[in-house]
């Protein structure tokens, strides 16, 4: 194939800064693998309570399906997903998310096998695409990617086949940690300052309006499941304020302007990665929370459920702890207002122990709504504030 070609394969910063439709064709999945996540913290609160156990392993399916989701989209973000080679990128995660997906509900027992092998087989068939179609790259070295898919499949599949939960995590931890620094290094060298910004900022907006779309899911379930009572719907009222609210102060402003500080930042490949860290405490928080609404809708004025408050005031404060750094990546300080939100969902957390789950859900949500409030009046008084990124 001459050049011409090789040029229709890699974006370029002057264009393609919109995701292709192929792209959110590959959203769809997570649509479905968040709701898997949703469905597996609600069981383990139905169960008797979200014990640090169950949450840790919880939550490390859910990083081994952010990270499919991060590679995917940061390798979309300098090869075109249209072309051939952007193509299989996008099927094969694709499938392997899907797996990976379907084998949360047992993903530490059964089906643990399942899940790791998906993913150290999508790995696999990165990284021989790169080697057999070399006009994929770019600039930099395979090495590190080569370097990370080694040390972290063993962990991966030798801790799919043991037997003991406790080494599972542990090895699967291990492989994560592994992978993560092999990632970053591989991307900074592979894609250097060529990374379309624009483009993978769009996509981190996504991802987040994806975990929105989730927690909406959640809250619509549970209450066409419910007896529809008074106390039902003023529970599901206060959820839908709520993620009002997470949309609002995720957008304001830092969320909006997120494309313009990539473009802007001296290191946009650097801003892109800690942009993305951020996002995946935000999208965790939101997915939290979601589930938080789930459980005071269904059960609004039952017997108190500390154990719930880790979902009804977790999940915002769990977001809010994401917000914050995200508003130093894109304008190098941090609202008052974050701080004093998280503050006071810690306050709630004596003050509602002892409460029905809906006071509790009211509490969370009407901190949101402060914030909200804050961040209009502040609109009102100042200027737009442009980006001005640290890095």
């Amino acid at each position: 194939m001459d050049e011409p070609d090789r040029a229709r394969r890699v974006r370029e910063e002057t264009t393609w800064h919109r995701a292709t439709i192929l792209e959110l064709f590959f959203d769809l999945v997570f649509v479905f693998a968040l709701n898997r996540i949703s469905l597996r913290l609600l069981d383990d609160f139905h169960a008797g309570g979200l014990g640090f156990g169950e949450f840790a392993e919880t939550l490390l399916l859910f990083l081994g399906l952010w990270f499919m989701w991060q590679t995917t989209a940061a390798l979309t973000s300098r090869v075109h997903p249209d072309s051939p080679p952007g193509q299989f990128i996008v099927f094969s995660s694709m499938a392997g998310a899907t797996v990976m997906a379907v084998s949360v509900p047992q993903g530490f027992e059964g089906r643990a096998l399942l899940f790791a092998g998906a993913w150290v087989a999508v790995r696999t068939s990165r990284v021989l695409l790169y080697l057999s179609v070399k006009r994929v790259r770019t600039g930099g070295s395979a090495l590190p990617g080569l370097l990370s898919l080694a040390g972290s499949s063993i962990p991966w599949l030798a801790g799919a086949l043991v037997h003991s939960p406790l080494l599972r995590g542990g090895l699967w931890t291990l492989a994560l940690a592994i992978e993560f620094p092999g990632f970053v290094v591989g991307f900074s060298q592979w894609a250097g300052r060529q990374v379309a910004g624009k483009h993978l900022a769009e996509r981190l907006q996504q991802i987040f309006l994806i975990s929105l779309g989730e927690a909406v899911f959640v809250s619509g379930r549970a209450f066409s499941d419910s007896d529809l009572t008074f106390f039902h719907g003023v529970g599901f009222a206060l959820a839908f304020v709520g993620i009002v609210q997470l949309w609002r102060i995720y957008f304001y402003r830092a969320g909006l302007i997120l494309p313009l500080a990539i473009a802007a930042a001296r290191d946009p490949t650097r801003q892109s990665v800690a942009a993305a860290l951020s996002h995946l405490v935000m999208v965790s928080g939101v997915v939290l929370a979601g589930v938080g609404f789930e459980l005071y809708i269904d059960g609004p004025t039952g017997r108190p459920e500390p154990n719930w408050l880790v979902a009804i005031l977790g999940g915002p404060a769990l977001f809010l702890l994401g917000r914050a750094p995200f508003e130093l990546q894109v304008f190098g300080r941090i609202s008052l207002s974050r701080l004093i939100g998280l503050l006071a969902l810690g306050l709630l957390v004596p003050a509602v122990w002892h409460a029905a789950p809906l006071v509790a859900g009211a509490g969370a949500t009407a901190v949101l709504c402060g914030i909200a409030v804050a961040d209009a009046r502040r609109a009102r008084r100042r200027e737009p504030e442009p980006p001005a990124p640290l890095m």
